[in-house]
């Protein structure tokens, strides 16, 4: 698998100075509950192509930028569900062992997910650039530049902003991202148990039922099978 690391956007080299994104506490604009609210979409996972593009959206140079990209590789890379990601801190990643400690998950069960090195390695810069901003370790790990928690309705508003900036036309949420991260692992052959553990489902039945809906890949192979002239 290629590398996800991207190259700063043609905007970030263009300009003079790094291009600020918005911070992690939401606006009036994104507290007011969406006119969509209670309307379920189907997900729609991304390609590498299309991932690569969000994250180069996201600027490379400015710290809320760089902070984006490690939030982006957690939600991609980790499958966290928004609320497990924003609840993280730093004692929770440990880079040695490529893992993130999930305390509270969903039915407040714990666990420990795999994050690849690239992945990691967003997640340190944006560690290592925290700490040159003086943003103590007691901070949530994806925090404001205030050491504050970055709310949930910044980053549902944050994702589309970067997906139009991107030129994806698909809806991207963050879980759309996990939907994407569990769609690869099925791709890659992954046991389903593993799958499991990953996304932190319950039992393997729920997984099963995820993955027959996100990648149903027996199926979309036997069709490809089948001949016809018109």
């Amino acid at each position: 698998m290629s590398s996800l690391l991207p190259m700063d956007s043609v905007e970030s080299q263009a300009a003079p100075g790094p291009r600020c994104e918005p911070e992690g506490r939401a606006s009036a604009a994104q507290r007011r509950s969406p006119r969509n609210k209670g309307v379920r979409f189907p997900a729609e996972v991304l390609t590498e192509d299309e991932v690569r593009r969000l994250l180069r959206a996201a600027s490379g140079r400015a710290p809320t930028g760089i902070r984006n990209r490690a939030l982006i590789a957690v939600l991609y890379r980790g499958g966290l569900r928004v609320s497990e990601a924003l609840a993280l801190y730093p004692k929770d990643a440990d880079a040695q062992a490529g893992t993130l400690r999930v305390l509270r998950g969903k039915g407040g069960r714990a666990r420990t997910v795999g994050l690849d090195p690239t992945a990691f390695a967003l997640v340190e810069r944006w560690l290592d650039r925290r700490r040159a901003l003086g943003i103590s370790g007691r901070a949530p790990l994806l925090c404001t530049l205030r050491g504050e928690r970055v709310k949930t309705a910044y980053v549902r508003a944050l994702l589309p902003r970067l997906a139009r900036r991107a030129g994806i036309e698909k809806r991207v949420h963050a879980h759309g991202l996990r939907h994407t991260h569990a769609s690869e692992l099925a791709r890659e052959g992954l046991p389903m148990n593993l799958v499991q553990v990953q996304l932190g489902h319950s039992s393997l039945a729920t997984t099963t039922r995820y993955l027959a809906h996100l990648a149903p890949a027996e199926v979309i192979a036997a069709m490809r099978q089948r001949e016809w002239k018109p």
